[in-house]
């Protein structure tokens, strides 16, 4: 209650009510967003008890983080408190997805102890449009299969669907593996690598050959070769030649070794990882079963 027994209050008698200080007080009146109801005979401002409330209502919304426009515009009428709380979200949604990259970004950064054009460089690609980062991706798939008509359409369609699935509001962790893997798709021998491994793939077929053939491989590989590792078959053991002539058939080991040594790379496995990181999607399977057959193929090729 003021002093005064007017029922009116000062801006000294309102903070002393609410907690908030003067200045604070007399910057909001001053802003439109407390308008005092009277002037006192020295001409400080005065205010009611509706003023009390309206000025509680200010500081709630500047607590949410609203600007005075926004709380001038709830105070007249223009707009609704939920309005402006959609708006608001929306906002604080952008605010806090910006800094989800900021935080990804300098986390690289004290990892990688990147100078300051490398880190330039990743806070660009780290800021990339979804539609952005798409089109680098899609260019990257369609130099890898161009002219290579005989990829198996699966594949292609695969690869394709894996380029496009990145996502709108990444985490910190599919900020970092989208930096780094779109330094990877721009370096010219990972390129190179990648074309090659496209191109194995495409010898593999004609056009009597159904499509799915080489994922009907990848599956029969899984099926033997973890059968085999569940018995505790080493890849050197003689025992692993059955499964090797089981899986191969009359396929030259030699053409097959090289083949998967290109499609198996450690740079390629890395690219298909960055890539289940991204798009939120589990870790390509079955990694130890293709190791596990280059390994029996290697020792097998040095006898």
């Amino acid at each position: 209650m003021n002093d005064s027994g007017t029922g009116l209050f000062t801006i000294g008698e309102l903070a002393r009510a609410t907690g908030l200080t003067v200045r604070t007080i007399r910057y909001w009146s001053d802003e439109g967003a407390l308008p005092p109801v009277a002037r006192s005979s020295g001409g400080y401002r005065l205010y009611d008890a509706r003023s009390v409330a309206r000025l509680e209502l200010v500081r709630t919304l500047r607590e949410l983080g609203l600007g005075l426009d926004d709380v001038r515009g709830v105070l007249a009428g223009e707009r609704t408190v939920a309005e402006l709380a959609a708006t608001h979200v929306a906002a604080l949604d952008a605010q806090i997805s910006a800094l989800k990259v900021t935080r990804a970004v300098l986390s690289t950064v004290a990892r990688r102890g990147s100078s300051a054009e490398e880190t330039t460089l990743m806070n660009r690609l780290a800021r990339l449009s979804v539609a952005e980062r798409r089109r680098i991706m899609e260019e990257f798939v369609e130099e890898m299969l161009h002219g290579l008509d005989t990829v198996d359409p699966e594949i292609r369609e695969r690869m394709r669907r894996s380029a496009t699935e990145l996502p709108e509001d990444p985490t910190p962790e599919q900020v970092d593996a989208w930096v780094e893997l779109a330094e990877m798709v721009r370096d010219p021998e990972f390129r190179d690598l990648m074309r090659k491994a496209a191109e194995f793939n495409a010898a593999d077929r004609g056009p009597e050959v159904p499509a799915g053939t080489s994922l009907w491989f990848v599956r029969r590989l899984v099926d033997l070769v973890g059968a085999a590792r569940r018995r505790g078959v080493a890849p050197e053991a003689p025992e692993a030649d059955a499964v090797l002539r089981e899986l191969l058939g009359d396929a030259d080991p030699v053409a097959v070794l090289e083949r998967m040594e290109t499609a198996f790379d450690e740079r390629v496995a890395r690219y298909r990882a960055l890539l289940s990181v991204v798009n939120g999607s589990p870790a390509p399977p079955h990694g130890e079963d293709f190791a596990w057959v280059v390994a029996a193929l290697r020792a097998r090729a040095d006898r």
